[in-house]
């Protein structure tokens, strides 16, 4: 049985809120009536970032197992950090899942990252921003199609604080400038989830063990949806010198089979060129989801060098035993590192310069790349 909106509970109680946001649906609640956040624990309270805060460091990283140990949070802490992107599968809800509208393992996911010492005096400490993947937004690759997704936002934007903005509308997208003119960041969260059409499996036969994804034939086939893909493109218009734009799955990659946008060939084209036509800046990609971490280029329209890092992942390491052999790829440069991982910006205001680098859970170095901006 679906979740009904708080909203259409109350009516139907006689009920009346003054809050907008119930009236607009945005509170789900289970086929009991119990609101779906109901006893749910909220994470910590972060420290706020001030929006002329000149950004040097920031950190990110994906794919945490809220059972397996959380000290990477202190090692992460070490390098001192500005800001974290927490960029998807912040949690693992789906995991034990029984297809129930109350999404009991998504809650209890929750309440054990809330309960662990080390998530939360690193959450207490760095100003943090945060968009999901698909095992904290519902089953192993979801997309647009997952019958609870409101529920599951209201889980998300309950435990991560969301700001009014992201709770006002569909979807968990976010954006955020910080610094001053000429020193000016601006971080863009993508969701790839809520409004994604479903991907199409390739028959057995022609699966080669680097996923199970064709390309859908329907033209149509969306990523982001009309709304995130038009609130984009104003988002790139602001000004702005360096846009850090983050997906939680790969954008440049094509050499797999997984869940990328290379599973949407023309939705990955208009992305390049979207970011292609922004107004000018700098520009850098961040993704996760695939439990290792590399760097990838490509040429964006007009022939601009797109660099994007994924980092990942955080305590749940890829289980190949030499990844870079398994998956060969020519947008790739160097290795893809399996153990667990994430990864840091490094600004360099003064000379225009910024460097990608992925960091072990030792805190040394995997891989560095430098670029003018």
């Amino acid at each position: 049985m679906k979740v009904r909106s708080l909203a259409s509970a109350a009516l139907a109680a006689g009920m009346v809120f003054a809050s907008p946001a119930l009236a607009r649906g945005k509170v789900e609640v289970s086929p009991s009536g119990q609101a779906i956040t109901a006893g749910m624990p909220r994470t910590a309270s972060g420290p706020g970032l001030a929006r002329r805060t000149v950004l040097t460091r920031i950190a990110v990283g994906s794919c945490n197992r809220q059972d397996a140990p959380q000290s990477f949070w202190q090692v992460i802490a070490a390098r001192d950090p500005q800001l974290f992107l927490m960029i998807g599968d912040n949690v693992y809800g789906d995991p034990g899942w029984d297809g129930g509208a109350d999404l009991g393992t998504f809650r209890a996911a929750y309440a054990r990252l809330a309960g662990s010492a080390e998530f939360t005096a690193f959450r207490k400490a760095v100003p943090m921003l945060e968009t999901w993947d698909d095992h904290d937004f519902g089953n192993n690759d979801a997309g647009g199609s997952f019958a609870y997704k409101q529920a599951s936002e209201a889980l998300f934007e309950h435990f991560w604080n969301a700001p009014r903005e992201v709770r006002a509308r569909p979807g968990v997208q976010r954006s955020a400038i910080y610094g001053p003119a000429g020193r000016r960041v601006q971080v863009i969260l993508l969701d790839t989830r809520f409004f994604r059409t479903d991907l199409v499996r390739l028959p057995r036969e022609q699966q080669r063990g680097l996923g199970a994804y064709a390309s859908p034939a329907d033209p149509a086939a969306d990523m982001l949806g009309a709304d995130q893909w038009r609130w984009l493109e104003r988002e790139l218009a602001r000004p702005a010198d360096l846009r850090i734009v983050v997906s939680s799955v790969q954008l440049i990659s094509e050499a797999h089979d997984f869940e990328a946008w290379a599973r949407m060939p023309l939705q990955r084209q208009k992305l390049m060129s979207v970011l292609a036509g922004r107004r000018t800046s700098g520009l850098v990609v961040l993704s996760g989801d695939r439990h290792g971490g590399a760097l990838y280029t490509a040429a964006l329209p007009g022939g601009e060098t797109l660099r994007e890092l994924t980092a990942s992942s955080l305590n749940a390491p890829m289980s190949a035993p030499d990844p870079s052999a398994r998956e060969p790829d020519a947008d790739r440069r160097g290795p893809l590192f399996g153990q667990t991982n994430f990864g840091e910006i490094e600004i360099d205001w003064r000379a225009r310069r910024l460097a990608l680098v992925l960091r072990g859970m030792d805190g040394g170095e995997l891989l560095r790349e430098g670029m003018a901006f």
